[in-house]
Order: structure tokens, then sequence, then C-alpha cells
């Protein structure tokens, strides 16, 4: 993108959230204060859909909305502007559009791995041409996947995905891990084969644990393909938040829910996780800055959304 096109990156949601984090950094004399905190801007998306360019013009709810372009040219400013950035997809990369009909989840592969994400998890869709069909493309992800409730060990995928991985941004350790739906009635068995469906709450428990406790991580963040929430008593980011200890952010995907904020839930030992999802298509970026101080032991958290199709080549 040449220097034209970004200066015509509107703005109007930086200046949002760059006020609210000049509100943070200048709480005066306390413990965070500016020259003791480091910022840490976690930036995700979810159920992306194989949704390459823009929705088209006509008429639709969601006409002129996303696009891969827009988000990248997003990114590079957040980047451009933060010394320490994670980006995180919490599942269903393909399905959705020709492109994958046509390419099978290269193209969009390659496109994350271009706009630099960190680590993504595994959504149903992401099996819709088959566990062959997802390991013949991730030769085009120069980013892991994290799944730790699925055991592919008697599947092509054994070895391909990790549980867990901690990344070091600005002096802090972030664990990040993933988790993913039930898939059995969800998705055919001959795509997803002799794949093992493991308890999400239990293995959320194990690798938070492990995150917190043995890896000594300043924060955990769980990538959930598991849903929202639901009328029954389906496992659920609501029902994981409060029935796990050691988690500080859940990324959510699934139910396709454009949440205005961050919920905030109490977990099992009275602590809050954060949970938050924006939508699907790639119609949002998702930002959450955390500011740490290290002398306190503590962090604040500030949040925004912002509209990717705010962000295009005008």
């Amino acid at each position: 993108m040449d220097a034209l096109s970004l200066k015509k990156i509107n703005r109007r949601d930086f200046i949002r959230a760059g006020a609210a984090t000049a509100g943070m950094l200048a709480l005066g004399n306390t413990a965070f204060a500016k020259d003791r905190t480091v910022q840490l801007t976690v930036l995700h998306t979810n159920d992306v859909h194989s949704r390459v360019e823009p929705f088209p013009m006509d008429g639709s709810r969601n006409q002129g909305l996303g696009g891969v372009a827009r988000r990248a040219a997003l990114i590079n400013q957040i980047r451009r502007e933060q010394d320490n950035v994670l980006l995180l997809d919490a599942g269903d990369i393909f399905q959705g559009t020709p492109y994958f009909n046509l390419y099978g989840g290269e193209v969009e592969m390659t496109l994350m791995s271009d706009m630099g994400y960190d680590a993504a998890t595994m959504g149903n869709h992401d099996f819709d041409n088959g566990i062959a069909g997802f390991v013949k493309q991730l030769p085009h992800a120069n980013f892991p996947f994290l799944v730790s409730n699925y055991n592919f060990d008697n599947t092509e995928l054994k070895g391909k995905t990790q549980s867990y991985k901690v990344f070091k941004k600005g002096g802090l350790k972030i664990g990040v891990f993933g988790l993913g739906i039930e898939l059995n009635g969800l998705v055919n068995k001959k795509n997803y084969g002799d794949t093992i469906y493991l308890d999400p709450i239990a293995k959320a428990n194990e690798v938070a644990s492990i995150l917190k406790n043995d890896e000594h991580c300043d924060l955990v963040i769980c990538l959930s393909h598991l849903g929202y929430k639901y009328k029954d008593e389906k496992v659920s980011d609501q029902i994981l938040a409060k029935s796990t200890r050691n988690i500080n952010l859940i990324i959510g995907g699934h139910t396709h829910t454009f949440m205005k904020a961050p919920e905030d839930i109490l977990n099992l030992d009275g602590k809050v996780t954060t949970v938050n999802q924006v939508g699907f298509a790639g119609i949002n970026l998702g930002r959450l800055d955390y500011f740490f101080n290290h002398d306190a032991g503590t962090h604040k958290m500030v949040s925004a959304v912002y509209p990717v199709h705010q962000y295009g080549l005008v």
C-alpha cells in the first residue's frame, strides 16, 4: 500500500482508542505511571469464512463491509503505533465464498500469513475439506494452530497442531491456547475421522494452570470456538469463564456474535475473565490494550471494536 492510501485511512476509532490509552497512562503517581507500564495490544478476528473481498454492493445488509486489504491496512497502522502486538483468530477460517471452493483454503492461509497472524484455533468449518484437506493447506500457514481439546493422534493432523504457545512481548509472557467445539453431530464424521473430542472445561483448567503456574505467564488467552452463549447448558464461553481458573481473556467464535464491548465474568476464584467476540466475515477487528505494571503485579485493560470498512483504500 502506498503512502497516500495510508494517509486516507479513517482515524476516528484510533483517536478514541488513543484517548483511552492516554488516560490509562496519565494516572499520575499511581502504580500505572507511564515509565513503569508495558502495553500489550491484542487484535483478533473470528469466523472470517473465506471472506477475502468486501461484501458486494448489492443492497444486502453487509454490503461494502470487510475485506482483507482493508484489514491488513488497519493492522499495519496499529503495528506502526504499538510495539507489542498479538494478532489472533478464533476459527472458521474456511468456507463461505468461492475462494474456498476453488482453492481449498490456500488463499486464506496465505493472506493470514501475509498479515502476520501469530496463532489461530480450528473451527468446525475448518474440517469442511476433511482433515487431509486441512493438512494440505498447512504449508501456507506460517503461524501455529492451537487446539488443546482435540486428540489428533490417529489422524493426519498428529503433531501438526499445538496445545498452547507462549509469546514474549516487551518483557511479558503471554500464554495462548485453543478450544474446539464438539464435532459429533455438527461435522460429517468422514471429515474429522478419528479425532477425539476432550472435555473443554477440564482441558482449559489443565492448560491454563500450566501456563500460569509452570510457564509463569503474565496473561493467559483462550482462543475458543465454543460459542458465546446458548439457551441450554451447552458449554459456551460464558460457562467456560465461570467454570475455570487462570484465564484472563477468552477470544470467542462460532456464534457470530457482534459484541459492542467485552464481557467480564467472575471465574472460580472470583477473578475476572474477559470474553470478547467480533461477529463474522472480517467485518470487525477486535482490539484489547492491556497495561501491565510489574512492580504492582497488576494490569488494566481498555477495548475497542474497529469496523474494517472504514479503513479501506479510498
